[in-house]
């Protein structure tokens, strides 16, 4: 199973009539790179937020959580309802600390693979990509 980057490393000597191009990627702009991955943390932000939403609201439905309680009140003899601690609004607070958590941690870490992948490029030369016009 052959792909365009191993045609174009055999530098055949059949002519196509696609025009190829091989280019070396040897560096990753930091700011973009930062722009890009605070815009997919943002999206996962919201899939976060919306998830938690989701699930709490099938538990909710369901009865699960009703049953819980019920049995965490019989193990503690009806002292401590988990229906105080396990709301809405709690479930929602979570829900956003853990998607600017998420939020801070992504947007860090597309900024230092960009970094890493500038230094490792000092190293290796780069990423070789083939490109093909139809």
């Amino acid at each position: 199973m052959s792909t365009v980057a191993d045609k174009l490393a055999k530098k055949s000597t059949h002519r196509t009539s696609a025009k190829q191009v091989r280019l070396r990627l040897v560096y990753i702009d930091f700011w973009s790179a930062l722009k890009l991955s605070f815009l997919a943390a943002v999206a996962l932000a919201v899939v976060t937020i919306v998830s938690f939403l989701l699930v709490y609201l099938v538990v909710r439905t369901t009865g699960v959580l009703s049953t819980v309680d019920d049995l965490f009140q019989s193990i503690s003899d009806g002292g401590v309802s988990l229906e105080t601690y396990i709301g809405f609004p709690q479930v929602m607070a979570f829900a956003v600390v853990v998607a600017i958590l998420n939020l801070i941690v992504v947007t860090v870490l597309g900024a230092v693979v960009a970094g890493i992948y500038n230094l490792a490029v000092k190293i290796t030369g780069g990423l070789l990509v083939g490109f093909t016009s139809h």
